[in-house]
Protein backbone atom coordinates (compact mmCIF):
# COMPACT_ATOMS: atom_id res chain seq x y z
CA UNK A 1 0.00 0.00 0.00
CA UNK A 2 1.06 3.50 -0.83
CA UNK A 3 0.96 6.05 1.86
CA UNK A 4 1.66 9.59 1.27
CA UNK A 5 5.00 12.04 2.56
CA UNK A 6 3.22 13.26 5.87
CA UNK A 7 2.08 9.73 6.35
CA UNK A 8 5.71 8.39 5.93
CA UNK A 9 7.27 10.78 7.58
CA UNK A 10 5.41 10.08 10.72
CA UNK A 11 6.20 6.68 10.13
CA UNK A 12 9.98 7.39 10.50
CA UNK A 13 9.33 8.25 14.15
CA UNK A 14 8.31 4.84 15.39
CA UNK A 15 9.31 1.90 15.51
CA UNK A 16 7.11 -0.63 14.39
CA UNK A 17 8.92 -3.64 16.72
CA UNK A 18 8.45 -1.79 19.97
CA UNK A 19 6.27 -1.90 22.36
CA UNK A 20 5.82 1.48 24.08
CA UNK A 21 4.56 2.30 27.39
CA UNK A 22 1.22 4.32 27.19
CA UNK A 23 2.45 7.35 27.77
CA UNK A 24 4.92 7.42 25.09
CA UNK A 25 2.58 5.48 23.01
CA UNK A 26 -0.04 8.77 22.85
CA UNK A 27 2.56 11.45 22.43
CA UNK A 28 3.80 9.30 19.62
CA UNK A 29 0.03 9.65 18.02
CA UNK A 30 -0.30 13.33 18.87
CA UNK A 31 2.84 14.35 17.50
CA UNK A 32 2.27 12.05 13.92
CA UNK A 33 -1.16 13.43 13.72
CA UNK A 34 -0.75 15.81 11.22
CA UNK A 35 -3.51 16.03 9.09
CA UNK A 36 -4.81 19.82 8.21
CA UNK A 37 -8.05 18.58 10.62
CA UNK A 38 -8.28 17.00 14.50
CA UNK A 39 -7.55 13.96 14.05
CA UNK A 40 -9.03 11.19 16.28
CA UNK A 41 -7.08 9.17 18.74
CA UNK A 42 -8.29 5.31 18.27
CA UNK A 43 -7.72 2.66 20.31
CA UNK A 44 -7.34 -1.43 18.79
CA UNK A 45 -7.39 -4.25 21.34
CA UNK A 46 -7.09 -7.96 20.31
CA UNK A 47 -8.49 -10.23 23.04
CA UNK A 48 -7.56 -13.96 23.43
CA UNK A 49 -11.11 -15.07 23.40
CA UNK A 50 -13.09 -16.59 20.08
CA UNK A 51 -16.12 -14.55 18.78
CA UNK A 52 -17.72 -17.59 17.72
CA UNK A 53 -19.09 -18.52 20.70
CA UNK A 54 -21.55 -16.86 22.59
CA UNK A 55 -20.02 -17.41 25.93
CA UNK A 56 -17.04 -15.39 24.77
CA UNK A 57 -18.67 -12.32 23.86
CA UNK A 58 -16.86 -8.98 24.92
CA UNK A 59 -19.57 -6.10 24.65
CA UNK A 60 -20.16 -3.03 26.95
CA UNK A 61 -20.39 0.66 27.11
CA UNK A 62 -18.21 3.36 29.30
CA UNK A 63 -18.21 6.65 29.72
CA UNK A 64 -14.81 8.17 28.94
CA UNK A 65 -14.06 10.77 31.68
CA UNK A 66 -12.91 13.39 28.67
CA UNK A 67 -15.19 12.31 26.22
CA UNK A 68 -14.59 11.58 23.05
CA UNK A 69 -14.53 15.22 20.97
CA UNK A 70 -17.10 14.41 18.73
CA UNK A 71 -20.65 16.21 19.22
CA UNK A 72 -23.04 13.01 19.69
CA UNK A 73 -26.68 13.58 17.70
CA UNK A 74 -28.83 11.06 19.65
CA UNK A 75 -32.17 9.96 18.50
CA UNK A 76 -34.97 8.80 21.18
CA UNK A 77 -37.68 6.56 21.03
CA UNK A 78 -40.14 6.72 23.74
CA UNK A 79 -43.85 7.25 24.23
CA UNK A 80 -45.72 9.21 26.75
CA UNK A 81 -44.50 10.88 29.64
CA UNK A 82 -40.82 9.86 28.27
CA UNK A 83 -41.12 11.81 25.25
CA UNK A 84 -40.70 15.39 27.61
CA UNK A 85 -37.88 13.26 29.52
CA UNK A 86 -36.31 13.17 26.46
CA UNK A 87 -36.89 16.91 25.02
CA UNK A 88 -35.65 18.27 28.69
CA UNK A 89 -32.77 15.93 28.75
CA UNK A 90 -31.51 17.60 25.67
CA UNK A 91 -31.87 14.71 22.64
CA UNK A 92 -31.39 16.46 19.00
CA UNK A 93 -34.57 13.73 18.02
CA UNK A 94 -37.73 12.27 19.58
CA UNK A 95 -38.79 9.31 17.03
CA UNK A 96 -42.66 9.60 15.97
CA UNK A 97 -44.47 7.26 13.14
CA UNK A 98 -43.17 10.24 10.70
CA UNK A 99 -39.44 9.09 11.83
CA UNK A 100 -39.48 5.60 11.22
CA UNK A 101 -40.41 6.03 8.13
CA UNK A 102 -37.86 8.77 7.19
CA UNK A 103 -34.94 6.08 8.51
CA UNK A 104 -36.61 3.94 6.32
CA UNK A 105 -35.85 5.55 3.42
CA UNK A 106 -32.19 6.71 4.31
CA UNK A 107 -32.44 9.49 6.43
CA UNK A 108 -28.96 8.86 9.05
CA UNK A 109 -28.31 11.83 11.22
CA UNK A 110 -27.48 10.79 14.48
CA UNK A 111 -25.12 9.30 15.94
CA UNK A 112 -26.52 7.33 19.15
CA UNK A 113 -30.09 5.79 19.43
CA UNK A 114 -31.92 5.32 22.93
CA UNK A 115 -35.18 3.53 23.60
CA UNK A 116 -37.59 2.56 26.41
CA UNK A 117 -38.22 -1.22 26.80
CA UNK A 118 -41.82 -0.66 25.56
CA UNK A 119 -40.96 0.92 22.17
CA UNK A 120 -38.71 -1.86 21.06
CA UNK A 121 -40.77 -3.32 18.87
CA UNK A 122 -40.80 -0.21 16.85
CA UNK A 123 -37.18 -0.14 16.76
CA UNK A 124 -37.28 -3.80 15.82
CA UNK A 125 -38.78 -3.06 12.38
CA UNK A 126 -35.41 -0.59 11.63
CA UNK A 127 -33.17 -3.64 12.67
CA UNK A 128 -31.97 -4.14 9.77
CA UNK A 129 -31.01 -0.86 8.91
CA UNK A 130 -29.44 0.23 12.65
CA UNK A 131 -27.69 -3.12 13.00
CA UNK A 132 -25.51 -2.97 10.48
CA UNK A 133 -24.33 0.50 11.58
CA UNK A 134 -24.05 -0.23 14.88
CA UNK A 135 -26.65 1.80 16.28
CA UNK A 136 -29.17 -0.66 17.39
CA UNK A 137 -30.11 -0.12 21.02
CA UNK A 138 -29.38 -2.89 23.33
CA UNK A 139 -29.41 -2.94 27.07
CA UNK A 140 -25.82 -4.30 28.00
CA UNK A 141 -25.01 -0.88 26.57
CA UNK A 142 -27.50 1.00 28.24
CA UNK A 143 -29.49 2.39 25.07
CA UNK A 144 -32.18 0.33 26.38
CA UNK A 145 -33.25 1.89 29.26
CA UNK A 146 -36.56 3.56 31.06
CA UNK A 147 -34.01 5.98 32.56
CA UNK A 148 -33.84 8.39 29.49
CA UNK A 149 -32.39 11.43 30.93
CA UNK A 150 -29.66 9.49 32.26
CA UNK A 151 -29.02 7.53 29.16
CA UNK A 152 -29.45 10.99 26.63
CA UNK A 153 -26.94 12.53 29.27
CA UNK A 154 -24.31 9.66 28.79
CA UNK A 155 -24.14 9.99 25.13
CA UNK A 156 -23.52 13.26 25.23
CA UNK A 157 -21.25 13.35 28.01
CA UNK A 158 -18.76 11.02 25.74
CA UNK A 159 -20.16 6.98 26.08
CA UNK A 160 -18.93 5.18 24.25
CA UNK A 161 -19.92 1.53 23.26
CA UNK A 162 -17.25 -1.67 22.77
CA UNK A 163 -17.56 -5.21 21.20
CA UNK A 164 -15.33 -7.82 19.83
CA UNK A 165 -15.43 -8.05 15.84
CA UNK A 166 -15.35 -10.88 13.83
CA UNK A 167 -11.17 -10.98 14.04
CA UNK A 168 -11.73 -10.96 18.09
CA UNK A 169 -10.54 -7.34 18.03
CA UNK A 170 -11.91 -4.09 19.13
CA UNK A 171 -11.70 -0.94 17.65
CA UNK A 172 -12.85 2.44 19.99
CA UNK A 173 -12.28 6.38 19.43
CA UNK A 174 -11.04 7.35 22.97
CA UNK A 175 -10.35 11.22 21.98
CA UNK A 176 -8.68 13.46 19.31
CA UNK A 177 -5.34 14.30 19.23
CA UNK A 178 -5.85 17.80 20.22
CA UNK A 179 -6.33 16.63 24.00
CA UNK A 180 -2.98 16.15 24.29
CA UNK A 181 -1.46 12.73 25.49
CA UNK A 182 -2.88 13.43 29.20
CA UNK A 183 -6.84 13.46 28.86
CA UNK A 184 -6.09 10.42 26.18
CA UNK A 185 -4.23 8.61 28.18
CA UNK A 186 -7.06 9.00 31.10
CA UNK A 187 -9.45 8.25 28.31
CA UNK A 188 -7.28 4.92 27.77
CA UNK A 189 -6.85 3.73 31.21
CA UNK A 190 -11.08 3.70 31.52
CA UNK A 191 -11.56 1.68 28.12
CA UNK A 192 -8.94 -0.93 29.07
CA UNK A 193 -10.14 -1.40 32.14
CA UNK A 194 -13.71 -1.61 31.58
CA UNK A 195 -12.82 -4.47 28.56
CA UNK A 196 -10.63 -6.38 31.78
CA UNK A 197 -13.92 -6.19 33.84
CA UNK A 198 -16.11 -7.80 30.94
CA UNK A 199 -13.35 -10.50 30.50
CA UNK A 200 -16.00 -13.45 30.16
CA UNK A 201 -15.36 -16.26 32.11
CA UNK A 202 -14.80 -18.59 28.92
CA UNK A 203 -11.75 -17.33 28.16
CA UNK A 204 -8.80 -19.21 28.52
CA UNK A 205 -4.64 -17.63 28.49
CA UNK A 206 -3.68 -14.64 27.51
CA UNK A 207 -6.67 -12.25 27.47
CA UNK A 208 -5.11 -9.03 26.18
CA UNK A 209 -3.36 -10.01 23.32
CA UNK A 210 -2.21 -7.03 21.77
CA UNK A 211 -3.26 -3.07 21.70
CA UNK A 212 -2.18 -0.59 18.66
CA UNK A 213 -3.09 2.89 18.97
CA UNK A 214 -3.44 5.15 15.59
CA UNK A 215 -4.56 8.97 14.72
CA UNK A 216 -7.45 8.86 11.70
CA UNK A 217 -4.40 9.28 9.24
CA UNK A 218 -1.82 8.27 10.66
CA UNK A 219 0.66 4.90 11.54
CA UNK A 220 -0.27 2.64 14.45
CA UNK A 221 2.11 2.34 18.05
CA UNK A 222 1.99 -0.56 19.66
CA UNK A 223 1.25 -0.59 23.08
CA UNK A 224 3.28 -2.96 25.75
CA UNK A 225 0.22 -4.54 27.23
CA UNK A 226 2.37 -6.45 29.86
CA UNK A 227 0.48 -4.93 32.80
CA UNK A 228 -2.75 -6.09 30.86
CA UNK A 229 -2.05 -9.65 29.88
CA UNK A 230 -4.53 -11.14 31.68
Amino acid sequence: MKHGKKYNESAKLIDRLKQYETSDALQLVCDTAKAKFDETVEMHIRLGVDSRHADQQVRGAVVLPNGTGKKVRTMVFAKGDKIKEAQDAGSDYVADDETVGKIQGGWMDFDVVIATPDMMGIVGRLGKILGPRGLMPNPKAGTVTPDIAKAVAEAKAGKIEYRLDKTNIIHCPIGKASFGKDKLEENFKTLIEAVIKAKPAAAKGQYIKSCTLSSTMGPGVKVSTVKYGL
